[in-house]
């Protein structure tokens, strides 16, 4: 018997259900969502590009999988995808480490 993931790949597939337990929520979600993500100033690969480094820094399976999948599909190379999340990585270090100036400013109190 295998153990049952937490995270299920299969759980993805489900996301457009969301709108069952609240439609009305749910419907403005994914309008604002489909709007966030047409071409406009970004191009729909730059959107993914920068929606695969955001899921990577909120440690998301499910938006890693879909936005790898995405950026493939909108014309991103495997080379691109990965500054992307070096990206998402030096904003994520840089972040706690900014917070060490609050250290450093209490430990000199």
């Amino acid at each position: 018997m295998s153990a049952k993931s937490y995270f299920d790949p299969e759980d993805l597939k489900k996301f457009g259900n969301i709108t069952e337990l609240q439609e009305v929520m749910g419907k403005k979600f994914f309008d604002y969502y489909g709007e966030v993500f047409k071409e406009a100033a970004l191009t729909e690969r730059e959107k993914s590009l920068i929606a695969l480094a955001v899921a990577h820094a909120i440690q998301c399976p499910y938006c890693i999988d879909a936005y790898t999948s995405t950026c493939l599909e909108k014309g991103a190379d495997e080379e691109q995808m990965m500054e992307a999340v070096h990206v998402a990585a030096a904003i994520r270090g840089g972040s706690s480490l900014v917070y060490g100036v609050q250290m450093m400013n209490q430990a000199k109190n």
